[in-house]
């Protein structure tokens, strides 16, 4: 990175394992793309809720040449998020994502469209991050997490109509993108 990296704390006291944390994700992306020129990451904890813990949120703009990557994760509902290390870990799979994305669209690939599919949850693990969806063929196709748009992981339950286009995983078929209709 041409420029030093900037962690900022806001409304909380800075904590050495949330940087140590912070630091090793902005490796991980260093790793994967060597041409980022800078990385600013704000990491804060706005407000206490009186029924739940505090919810923190990260913002992260990485400047790559030519452009600037924002990533901010704002998660007022998801009260997985009263973790930091799982406000991170969301925050830094999205930018993992849209820089995947920048390296494409330099690399002049596109992404091809698939055509949504429809099918229903057939399985949810809420605490464990992943489900399965049931295609009108009845086979089942894994989903995860990150996988699901607008971050509607948790709205999700065993019945419910989804939209998705499917891939090939390394198991077998498994959705790269879930939406609620």
């Amino acid at each position: 990175m041409q420029k030093p990296l900037q962690i900022n704390f806001r409304h909380m006291e800075p904590s050495a394992a949330v940087e140590a944390r912070i630091r090793d994700e902005v490796a991980k992306l260093e790793t994967f793309y060597d041409r980022i020129v800078g990385c600013r990451v704000t990491f804060e904890s706005p407000h206490q809720h009186q029924r739940h813990g505090r919810l923190y949120l990260l913002r992260i703009d990485l400047t790559v040449p030519g452009r600037e990557i924002v990533v901010s994760r704002e998660h007022h509902d998801q009260h997985s998020h009263e973790d930091p290390y799982v406000a991170i870990r969301d925050a830094f799979n999205a930018m993992r994502r849209q820089l995947q994305d920048h390296v494409r669209q330099q690399q002049g690939q596109t992404k091809v469209h698939e055509q949504r599919l429809t099918g229903r949850v057939s399985q949810i693990f809420l605490e464990d991050g992943f489900g399965f969806i049931e295609s009108p063929e009845g086979d089942e196709i894994y989903f995860h997490r990150n996988s699901v748009l607008d971050e509607k992981f948790d709205d999700l339950a065993v019945g419910t109509n989804v939209r998705y286009v499917e891939e090939q995983g390394a198991e077998g078929p498994q959705a790269s993108t879930v939406e609620l209709p």
